[in-house]
């Protein structure tokens, strides 16, 4: 099923033009670029590869630090209670919803994981300063707002190093000098000219709060709504936990705290942003599990079956049509009609994925939605402009039959209010694909696809 475009648009859709050249910063996507270019060179660059290849990478990889935090529970408690937390990890609906997708916010949570297997807090036998420190470097360097929960975390090992000074010189300034080295090297190579992307994304999303362009929530959202949601019924299990745990884990609960105040200062706000605490949050969740005795088969039972259904609502179900529509767009690229076909997707821009889901270079276009830089306080996008009269806009757009695409694929709460114009310029509905059963505002619980009946004998 489809989250939000950021999963293609800040990764796949990066790596596919890097790697084919069909028409952010590049350290992430560099990492599925690699892939595809495996690929390329192996002559297995199937569109179904493309797309499954990298999902199976980040699920190994979920699944590797889910082993981690087994093991960091293990060392600093016992197998039982690293049990619990383990249990409580992988029943949790929101990481089954996340923990495969080429998100950014993923990669940072999953860094995030592996940073804490190594962090020395008091009873760790594993912490090491140099590899914690590094793996949150790179967490920063591929989604900056990785800083955030560790701030509290990197604080805390600060006033309790007894060597400050050679935790700066020896750990401190040389890691980030070469991760933020590396990173430059990276996008100077890509972009053609020296760019430091995490300074670019603090100014976006903070300094200039160019976020709202995308929505904006109240100030407690987080804490209504947010974190109880991701959380679903282990909220009442990490509260428990809260209580219980040892007063060493208090720094883990702080940075949840810490994270969740940071990011409701912020106007724009979604799920996946608070991802990374999830984990910090799974500790808390484990430790209550653990010292329900005699209720904690009763618990476990309650936890998973109350978190399988809507993970497998939201993983099966729920926004799958923006993936599924993909699929009859393919089918041009094995048509002698290919070289004519034009889609254009009339939808809420970056609905769909693009190229990195049709590896073919056929002529597709859709709404456009860049957020304006200029402090412009009239601007408005094409979708907005669109959306405002598309009747209207697409007798303006097309006003010459050749100008026509040859497949138009929108929302099914579109089709009454552009239905002269389908009828009037011959098209018809070759396609109905699900997508959701709670359809809300633009998009619609369908997605159609028509095509211009002119166009039939030729496919």
């Amino acid at each position: 099923t489809s989250f939000v475009p950021d999963e293609y648009w800040q990764s796949l859709e990066v790596a596919h033009r890097m790697v084919f050249k069909y028409p952010s910063g590049y350290s992430y996507p560099l990492i599925f670029a690699s892939i595809y270019k495996a690929l390329q060179l192996l002559a297995k660059d199937d569109v179904h590869l493309l797309i499954w290849v990298p999902r199976l990478a980040q699920a190994v990889l979920a699944a590797f630090a889910d082993v981690k935090l087994y093991s960091l529970v293990q060392h600093l408690e016992n197998a039982e209670t690293a049990k619990c937390v383990y249990f409580c990890q992988l029943c949790s609906w929101f990481t089954w919803y996340s923990c495969t997708r080429t998100l950014t916010n993923t990669m940072e949570t999953l860094l995030t994981i592996f940073a804490l297997s190594y962090y020395p807090i008091k009873g760790s036998k594993m912490g090491s300063s140099c590899k914690y420190l590094a793996l949150i470097a790179l967490a920063i360097v591929i989604r900056p707002t990785a800083v955030i929960p560790w701030i509290p975390l990197v604080f805390s090992h600060f006033l309790q190093e007894q060597r400050k000074a050679d935790l700066i010189l020896h750990n401190y300034i040389p890691v980030g000098l070469v991760t933020v080295g590396t990173s430059l090297i990276i996008d100077r190579v890509f972009f053609g000219e020296w760019v430091l992307v995490q300074l670019n994304f603090l100014k976006f999303n903070v300094l200039q709060n160019l976020g709202t362009f995308y929505g904006s929530h109240p100030w407690h959202w987080y804490f209504t709504q947010g974190l109880p949601v991701i959380l679903g019924t282990h909220l009442p299990f990490f509260i428990h936990g809260c209580v219980l745990a040892p007063k060493r884990y208090r720094i883990f609960l702080m940075a949840v705290i810490w994270t969740v105040l940071v990011y409701s200062t912020l106007s724009h706000k979604e799920f996946r942003f608070i991802y990374p605490v999830l984990p910090f949050c799974m500790v808390f969740c484990g430790y209550s599990l653990k010292h329900l005795k005699a209720w904690k088969k009763s618990a476990a039972s309650f936890l998973l079956l109350s978190n399988l259904l809507p993970a497998l609502y939201t993983g099966l179900i729920h926004q799958r049509g923006s993936l599924d529509v993909m699929s009859h767009i393919q089918q041009l690229c094995n048509s002698s009609y290919q070289s004519q076909a034009f889609v254009f997707i009339m939808m809420p821009c970056h609905s769909t994925p693009f190229y990195s889901h049709v590896h073919c270079p056929l002529k597709m276009r859709f709404l456009q939605c860049p957020p304006d830089l200029t402090g412009n306080e009239s601007y408005i996008d094409e979708a907005d402009v669109f959306y405002s009269n598309p009747l209207g806009w697409l007798n303006k757009e097309f006003y010459n039959d050749t100008l026509l695409p040859s497949h138009l694929i929108f929302f099914s709460v579109l089709e009454q209010e552009i239905s002269s114009f389908l009828a009037l310029r011959g098209y018809e509905r070759t396609a109905t694909v699900f997508h959701t059963h709670v359809p809300q505002g633009r998009v619609g619980s369908h997605i159609y696809v028509y095509r211009k009946k002119t166009d039939i004998n030729r496919t």
